[in-house]
C-alpha cells in the first residue's frame, strides 16, 4: 500500500481544533482522492529541483511554538523536520533566511491584521525571536515581516535574485496563512519545495486543505527525507 500524500497521522497543532477520530480518516481518504483527480486532469505536476537553492523558515519564532500563547501550538514535528532541513543545508552551503514579525503591540497595519485582535504586551518582544533549538547561525539573514508573505514588503525576493536561486525550500508556519502566501508570493519566480513534515498548522482540517492546494497549484509537497537526498547530492557533488 502506497504512503498518504499526508504522511503519518501524527500529532500537531491545537488540541482543540484537531478533528474528530470518527472523521479524521474519512476526511484524509476523501482528499486522497481530491488530489487524485487533479493529478489524472494533468494538475499537479512536479516541478523538481534546481541547482541553485535557498531555504526560507517563515516565522518559526517563540511566538509561534511556544504552547500558551495566542499564536502558539504544538508543532514540535514542524520544529525538528525544519532542524533536520536546516542541518543538511549548512552541510550543502545552501543558503537560508529566517522571517519573524515586527513586534509593536500598539500598531495594527491594515486588513492582514485588523482581523486578530493581538494580545501583546510591551514586555513580550523576545516571543519575536527565533527558536533557539534552530540554532540560527550569525551568517544567516533574519528579516522582519509586517504581512503574511515573506515576500510583501521586504527585501527577500531581491536577495535570493542576487544569489541566484531557482528553487526555494520553505518550512515553518502556518501552512494555511504565512507559509501558503509565502509559497505562492514566491512560485511566480522560483521553483517552490514545500517538505510537508517541517511546516505546520494549529488547525488539522486547514492545516491538510491547504497542503493539498499547495501540491496541486503552486510547488512540490514532499517528504523531508528528499529534501536530505537532494542536499546530500550537492554536497556529493
Amino acid at each position: 500500500m502506497s504512503e498518504s500524500f499526508f504522511g503519518p497521522d501524527i500529532e500537531l497543532g491545537t488540541p482543540e481544533l484537531q478533528l474528530p477520530d470518527e472523521l479524521r480518516a474519512p476526511v484524509r481518504a476523501h482528499l486522497e482522492k481530491l488530489r487524485a483527480y487533479y493529478m489524472a486532469a494533468n494538475w499537479a505536476r512536479r516541478s523538481g529541483f534546481g541547482v541553485r537553492p535557498a531555504v526560507v523558515v517563515v516565522d518559526l519564532a517563540l511566538n509561534w511554538t511556544r504552547p500558551g500563547t495566542q499564536m502558539g501550538s504544538n508543532v514540535e514535528p514542524v520544529v525538528e523536520g525544519t532542524r533536520r532541513i536546516l542541518t543538511a543545508a549548512r552541510s550543502a552551503a545552501v543558503p537560508i533566511f529566517f522571517s519573524t514579525s515586527e513586534f509593536d503591540p500598539d500598531e495594527f497595519t491594515g486588513m492582514a491584521n485588523s482581523k486578530v485582535q493581538t494580545d501583546l504586551k510591551a514586555g513580550d518582544a523576545s516571543l519575536m525571536e527565533i527558536d533557539p533549538r534552530l540554532e540560527r547561525r550569525p551568517d544567516e539573514k533574519i528579516f522582519t515581516k509586517r504581512w503574511a508573505s515573506c515576500f510583501a514588503g521586504t527585501a527577500l525576493r531581491n536577495m535570493l535574485t542576487a544569489l541566484q536561486v531557482d528553487t526555494v525550500i520553505v518550512t515553518g508556519v502556518s501552512t494555511s496563512h504565512c507559509v501558503y502566501a509565502t509559497c505562492r508570493d514566491v512560485s511566480s519566480s522560483f521553483r517552490v519545495v514545500i517538505p510537508r513534515e517541517a511546516v505546520g498548522e494549529r488547525c488539522q482540517i486547514m492545516h491538510w486543505t491547504f497542503l493539498l492546494d499547495l501540491d496541486i497549484n503552486v510547488g512540490d509537497v514532499m517528504p523531508v527525507d528528499e529534501v536530505l537526498d537532494y542536499f546530500g547530492q550537492l554536497s556529493a557533488g
